[in-house]
């Protein structure tokens, strides 16, 4: 099944090629683009005199993707790109629902991510908030109830500062997470829910934080580890002012309208609805084989597609041991769901946080519209049936009784084939067993995706990282060749 038609959705697929360029604010971009084949039809055509050899071939296109294809354009290579989907963006995906973008998929922007933050200054692309909620709706004893926003950033923001305590001294540098590899090997066994047993919280206090250890984790504290969290908490600034910022912007055209701007600047030959079945390394060039047969011919080759996506993928010869566990143990979050929710009755912007167990992680007041409100909500485990109204309804009244749906989007990450999950968050023990060897190039195939990345693992900022290296190291790749 699709992730662009996931059960639940309405039918609409992707985003069309005009809506999206359009969302940019980039029409002429298309122009750019090279040649799109599939359902959408053709952008504009070019010619290729081999048919089938290229430059380099990008696998994937989502951000990491975009980028590795444009920076692979600007040291002179003329890049293929294969995407599995009728759509670009990968993880990240705007749509229109209830008249208005809403992402299906990544979301927020900080300054905190210096690359993503030069991306969208070199496109002249703005970013907004949405509404700013009145209240916060949090765990008690007693069932969800009603508490301000200031009780919520101080009574979490001090749980959180208790959670990451020391977090400094083991992520001085958090861009560079094993700076002090000694203390990060030390943590890196530990779960989230080893951390905090450590911390012998009350119920109460703990329910107001385990929400997101075992939301982010995929439904459980016990799948993320310690060393993963802390990483972002570092990034964002070392307190809780920094985490709650980090997590409040967005891009106002919407995602899909950076990666269309990375694109039409790659001027890449990119065929759409084009799953690849195997990457064989012959020693001086890489053949890529499509799930239809076709095979295209490269010097080199980046694969943009999640870790998770890998064992779907034939690689000659196999992955070497560290890739191969890697996506044998998943990285990207297999348990998450993200829903749309256009709701009545709404007076006022709310946010609500689950305790751990609880169907949703979040539940946020996005918007208004000319009949209530448009919601974001988050559901790892218990999961949720999408496609099942009166289910998603019923996980509503237990924490907004007044929100009446109307009606609904969802998309289930962990059920899409081409992503087998959603952001990112490293297991116990990954970050020091993958890093840096996941990042380094096999034979003549670099790797780029936000799951691997050094800094913002998870986040667009992640992907761009990881896509700016993939590039350099296909591009020495190719460059060592052609010297030859």
């Amino acid at each position: 099944m699709s992730e662009d038609n996931q059960p639940g959705m309405r039918g609409t697929g992707g985003l069309s090629r005009r809506r999206l360029f359009k969302l940019g604010g980039i029409a002429a971009a298309a122009a750019a683009v090279g040649t799109v084949t599939g359902p959408l039809g053709t952008v504009a055509a070019r010619a290729d005199e081999s048919g089938t050899r290229y430059d380099a071939i990008v696998v994937g296109l989502g951000f990491a993707g975009a980028i590795a294809a444009r920076e692979l354009r600007a040291k002179g290579l003329s890049p293929l790109v294969l995407e599995a989907r009728d759509r670009v963006g990968g993880r990240t995906w705007t749509d229109t629902f209830a008249q208005q973008p809403v992402e299906m998929g990544g979301q927020f922007v900080d300054e905190s991510q210096p690359l993503i933050t030069a991306e969208l200054r070199r496109y002249g692309i703005p970013t907004a908030t949405g509404l700013v909620p009145a209240k916060a709706i949090m765990p008690t004893p007693d069932g969800p109830a009603p508490f301000s926003i200031a009780e919520l950033q101080s009574r979490q923001g001090a749980l959180l500062e208790r959670l990451f305590e020391g977090s400094k001294s083991f992520f001085p540098e958090p861009n560079n997470p094993l700076l002090q590899s000694a203390l990060v090997r030390d943590l890196d066994s530990l779960s989230l829910r080893d951390r905090l047993n450590q911390l012998n919280l009350s119920a109460a206090d703990e329910s107001w934080i385990n929400g997101i250890t075992a939301g982010q984790s995929g439904g459980s504290s016990t799948y993320g580890a310690y060393t993963a969290l802390a990483q972002w908490w570092s990034l964002a600034g070392w307190n809780s002012g920094a985490w709650y910022r980090a997590q409040s912007k967005r891009v106002s055209t919407g995602m899909s309208s950076v990666v269309a701007a990375i694109l039409a600047d790659a001027r890449a030959d990119v065929r759409l609805n084009t799953p690849v079945a195997s990457i064989t390394d012959k020693g001086d060039v890489v053949q890529v084989t499509t799930a239809a047969g076709q095979k295209f011919t490269a010097r080199t080759v980046v694969v943009a597609v999640p870790v998770n996506v890998w064992k779907t993928i034939t690689f000659n010869p196999g992955l070497p041991a560290v890739h191969a566990t890697a996506t044998r143990q998943g990285v990207g979050v297999a348990n998450s769901r993200k829903l749309w929710l256009h709701v009545s009755g709404m007076t006022e912007a709310k946010v609500v946080n689950g305790a751990e167990g609880d169907p949703f992680m979040t539940v946020l007041s996005h918007s208004e519209t000319s009949r209530g409100q448009l919601l974001m909500a988050l559901n790892s485990k218990p999961a949720i049936d999408v496609a099942n109204r009166a289910a998603i309804e019923a996980a509503l009244k237990t924490v907004l009784p007044e929100a009446k749906l109307i009606e609904y989007r969802a998309q289930d990450w962990g059920a899409a084939p081409y992503s087998l999950g959603g952001w990112a968050l490293r297991r116990p023990g990954q970050m020091s067993a993958q890093l840096p060897a996941i990042q380094q190039p096999h034979g003549r195939v670099a790797f780029a995706t936000s799951d691997i990345a050094s800094g913002w693992v998870g986040f667009v900022e992640g992907a761009v990282e990881a896509g700016f290296r993939a590039a350099g190291q296909a591009a020495s790749i190719a460059g060592s060749k052609r010297a030859a």
